[in-house]
């Protein structure tokens, strides 16, 4: 059996300035080409665990514990170093598309310094591959849409860019950190499904990130449940959804029930709704 692509052993995250501690001693693993979901409520820690993996917390924010990356303690690596990491190896989807693009830039500008970082391709290699990509995101008109700013795009349409540069970037690990949570219903459902095909078509693994158990269980093979800093529950998502422990996993399983009720009347049946 393959070692674990990543392993987070009793991560410490806390602000220096106050001594808030907002993750307290966190251990899980994640396998190669499975998906472990982290879920929990706003404030519980998800975010800061997800950062802390790719040493992206504000200056202030400390941490301590191990977090191996395909055996490579990343605590030890230079900047120059993580960013190589970053991108190639390890992709950030975000919660805001918006915040992942410099808003004075086109679109294009980005993703090709992006992969011109990682991959010695041409100008016209990059165009053709973009292309490709956000074609198979079921973007329309790519080139247009690499000409635009972030600003004249939709939400949807920035989660599905950063999709298309995962495809391109071929990551063995993404971290998706509440990718749907500032979208509409149908654009939760269609980047859901984006992201169900990115997996399938790499091989990649998935560390995804929410507050509802209705998008999680679309993806997630294990679930992490965080609560104020802490893991509270941890299992395959099978057991969590039917045999769940902890009061706060069944109060996320009750609202899931009811975001699938409503998912499935927004997709017009149960047939759509569970594809």
């Amino acid at each position: 059996m393959r070692k674990n692509i990543l392993e987070v052993s009793h991560l410490r995250v806390w602000d220096e300035a106050t001594g808030n501690v907002l993750v307290r001693d966190s251990s899980f693993q994640v396998r190669p080409g499975s998906c472990l979901s982290i879920v929990g409520e706003s404030g519980s820690g998800k975010s800061v665990t997800c950062r802390a993996v790719m040493r992206l917390n504000k200056s202030g924010i400390r941490q301590s514990g191990d977090i191996r990356f395909d055996g490579v303690e990343l605590g030890r690596l230079s900047e120059k170093e993580m960013r190589n990491i970053r991108g190639k190896q390890i992709c950030m989807i975000l919660q805001h598309g918006m915040s992942a693009f410099d808003p004075s830039r086109p679109i294009g500008v980005h993703v090709a310094e992006t992969l011109a970082r990682h991959y010695g391709w041409s100008k016209s290699e990059i165009t053709a591959k973009a292309k490709s990509a956000m074609e198979s995101v079921r973007l329309k008109d790519p080139i247009g849409v690499l000409h635009k700013y972030p600003h004249q795009l939709s939400g949807g349409m920035l989660q599905r860019i950063m999709i298309a540069l995962a495809l391109m970037l071929e990551p063995d690990l993404i971290i998706a950190d509440e990718p749907t949570t500032a979208l509409d219903t149908v654009s939760q459902f269609e980047v859901v499904e984006q992201l169900m095909a990115l997996r399938e078509r790499i091989g990649c693994a998935m560390l995804f990130v929410s507050h509802d158990l209705g998008v999680v269980g679309k993806l997630a093979d294990d679930i992490l449940v965080m609560k104020e800093g802490e893991i509270v529950e941890r299992g395959s998502a099978e057991v969590l959804f039917s045999n769940a422990r902890h009061a706060y996993t069944r109060e996320l399983v009750s609202a899931k029930r009811v975001l699938h009720e409503h998912f499935t009347k927004v997709m017009g049946g149960v047939d759509l709704a569970d594809r």
